[in-house]
């Protein structure tokens, strides 16, 4: 990512992660390769990590073996990670692993139906970002189906050829806005979100049950105006005291 080339791809991407971080809440957020790029800047957990292979990476280590246990991330960004890592697919296992149910994965990659792709075949595979895998945005979503994610958003962008001057770039800037809404399928890199579902589970609300009633409240002593005769006396409610209506005799 450091060519102009990688830093415009850069760009484009920072926007994306950007808004897809923002709402992401939790406790622990992992950002794996990539080290340059402040991709959680928008992030407001309290913890947030950078590992993987390279050596400007704080935490060292291989994304396929993480050093955290089962069910203790709450949202995963790889950049590009599955694009050059030997074995992508048990790099989305180990994601799997560590995220807490409803976790977040976040990733980026290069679309293999793009012009970038027909770039790459003529390149031979030779230099970055050639030599990586390009693996198809159909493929990637499989994969995370496979292991119960769901993608809940995805975008292809970096619509214009990968040139290298930022001249010949600029001449084909309207092909951004044109690429998308005319070959949607052929930009040149992708980002997908997704989030770790988990069969069964379901929140977990207190078990309050309305009290059932012992009897049926009667008021006994308060007289119905309506079904007293004319001039009958009536007996007046006190609080809190059951009063009973006591009939008055009368001299014959």
């Amino acid at each position: 990512m450091r060519s102009p080339l990688g830093e415009y791809v850069a760009t484009r991407e920072q926007v994306f992660f950007d808004r897809a971080v923002a709402d992401v809440f939790g406790y622990y957020a992992l950002q794996l390769d990539q080290p340059a790029l402040p991709l959680l800047r928008s992030n407001r957990m309290p913890t947030r990590l950078l590992a993987g292979l390279s050596a400007a990476c704080p935490l060292h280590c291989d994304p396929v073996q993480l050093p955290f246990p089962a069910a203790s991330i709450d949202l995963v960004i790889l950049p590009h990670t599955l694009d050059f890592h030997p074995d992508p697919r048990a790099v989305l296992r180990e994601v799997e692993r560590v995220l807490v149910p409803e976790g977040r994965v976040i990733l980026s990659g290069f679309n293999p139906w793009s012009l970038w792709g027909a770039t790459r075949l003529g390149k031979r595979r030779r230099g970055m970002p050639w030599q990586g895998q390009f693996l198809s945005v159909p493929r990637v979503k499989d994969w995370l189906a496979l292991l119960g994610f769901e993608t809940t958003a995805s975008q292809l962008d970096c619509y214009v050829p990968p040139l290298l001057r930022a001249g010949w770039r600029d001449k084909f800037a309207f092909m951004e806005k044109a690429g998308a809404r005319w070959w949607p399928i052929g930009g040149g890199v992708y980002c997908i979100s997704a989030v770790k579902r988990v069969r069964g589970m379901r929140l977990i609300t207190p078990g309050w049950k309305k009290a059932k009633p012992v009897g049926r409240a009667v008021a006994v002593g308060v007289p119905d105006r309506r079904s007293q005769p004319a001039g009958a006396p009536t007996t007046p409610k006190q609080t809190g005291v059951t009063a009973r209506a006591t009939p008055t005799q009368t001299d014959n």
